[in-house]
């Protein structure tokens, strides 16, 4: 699922609802769901209106933070394409990749380079 800009409109309601889909599927607690989409911990109306259905804000951070994510999805998918359970809770186990650390957690400590880490690392394990 690739996100563009440019001459083509962004569904950003589309967006929101696969990322409120995914977060949920993940099993992230409300404060990493947060921390994913780069919004403050006292933030969880925004979390909120996004689960009820709005439309991701118009910004250049959360919009890569959506691309990334739903690119870490995929390439989950693709690594475990028979395994559903494997595919969803693999962000919140410890990693020997990541010094012993979830994914979630390396996000969480690292922000955006984390996520970068993260997907980084799954497509490495793609091409293998």
């Amino acid at each position: 699922m690739g996100i563009q800009r440019g001459a083509q409109n962004i569904d950003r309601g589309k967006i929101s609802k696969m990322l409120m889909a995914l977060l949920s599927h993940w099993g992230l607690s409300t404060e990493e769901q947060l921390s994913l989409l780069g919004l403050a911990k006292t933030k969880q109306a925004a979390l909120t209106r996004y689960r009820n259905g709005q439309p991701l804000v118009n910004d250049r951070d959360k919009l890569d933070r959506a691309k990334i994510l739903l690119g870490i999805h995929t390439s989950l998918r693709r690594l475990f394409p028979g395994n559903r359970e494997l595919a969803y809770s693999w962000v919140s186990q410890p990693n020997q990749a990541f010094g012993g650390r979830s994914p979630i957690q390396l996000i969480d400590e690292r922000g955006m380079m984390g996520m970068y880490m993260v997907r980084a690392y799954l497509c490495h394990q793609l091409e293998r």
